[in-house]
């Protein structure tokens, strides 16, 4: 970490991203990334075991798929809130659930980290990909701890290091040539591979009061279907951290590296899809008190 960088300005940087162009950015692209996360949400959620007339609270829900699936697990007498730190994803969560007739979920939009849960009111805490991006995240994971009651139950999904996710490692190692320099992030900054180090994990969520606490892989792939290695190019430059790197490049830079990440993603294509591998963490652990 820089000197002159605190986990409190990395942190913000993280909120006014994700409350503005992030937010944004996922919104316009969450179609193809809620299908390429669908078997790894499925799996998380099988795992979090959420019971009819349960509580439950989900982390960085996005637009709501998860929400909804875990509204439906916990029946009319169970209630979810769905949380995200953009307005615009909040405001379409909201839209689809009422479309799908979920009156036993609503969304809000706010930092989970500071926002004023009810102490003690929550069965289980979940979230897929949505829990890795905290300045600090033993103070935010003991924030949510607060609002699970005594063996509240915590499941969420991370990824693992970024050089064993080939969905977002091959399409950036080919892109980086032709993009602005960027700082190198510590091994433990906020972003999306923040808690690939699986002994960091068990460090944070102990020193945040949790117990029982697992931490298995689970392994998967990304599939980008497309009909040209142009298209898988230009769906595989929408997702993963060289995102805001093609946004602020000139568009000549940017089309280079398109053109690159197309090249460099031809031996995983077949049968009009690329395919590429997947590597997470399924995380579980419980409140003790």
């Amino acid at each position: 970490m820089p000197a002159d960088t605190t986990p409190d300005t990395l942190h913000a940087d993280q909120v006014a991203f994700w409350s503005g162009e992030g937010g944004d950015i996922w919104l316009a692209r969450e179609a193809r990334t809620d299908a390429m996360l669908a078997g790894l949400g499925e799996q998380a959620l099988t795992a979090a075991a959420a019971q009819s007339g349960e509580v439950v609270l989900d982390v960085g829900c996005g637009t709501g798929a998860t929400s909804r699936m875990l509204a439906r697990a916990v029946g009319p007498s169970g209630t979810v809130l769905g949380l995200d730190l953009s307005e615009a994803m909040m405001a379409e969560a909201s839209r689809r659930a009422a479309a799908d007739g979920l009156a036993n979920v609503r969304f809000a939009a706010g930092d989970a980290s500071a926002y004023a849960f009810a102490p003690g009111s929550t069965d289980l805490l979940f979230s897929r990909f949505g829990v890795m991006f905290f300045g600090d995240p033993v103070a935010a994971f003991t924030h949510l701890r607060r609002a699970l009651k005594p063996r509240g139950r915590l499941t969420f999904l991370c990824w693992r290091p970024f050089k064993d996710n080939a969905w977002a490692f091959v399409p950036f190692v080919a892109a980086v040539p032709f993009l602005p320099p960027m700082p190198r992030p510590g091994p433990h900054d906020p972003g999306p591979f923040a808690f690939g180090d699986r002994d960091h994990v068990r460090r944070v969520l102990a020193g945040a009061g949790f117990a029982d606490i697992t931490i298995d892989p689970i392994d998967d792939q990304a599939v980008f279907r497309a009909s040209s290695l142009d298209e898988a190019a230009a769906l595989a430059a929408e997702v993963g951290p060289m995102t805001r790197l093609l946004r602020a490049a000139p568009e000549a830079a940017r089309r280079q590296a398109i053109d690159a990440v197309g090249k460099a993603l031809a031996p995983y294509m077949a049968d009009g899809a690329v395919r590429l591998s997947t590597a997470c963490w399924l995380v579980k652990a419980v409140n003790p008190s």
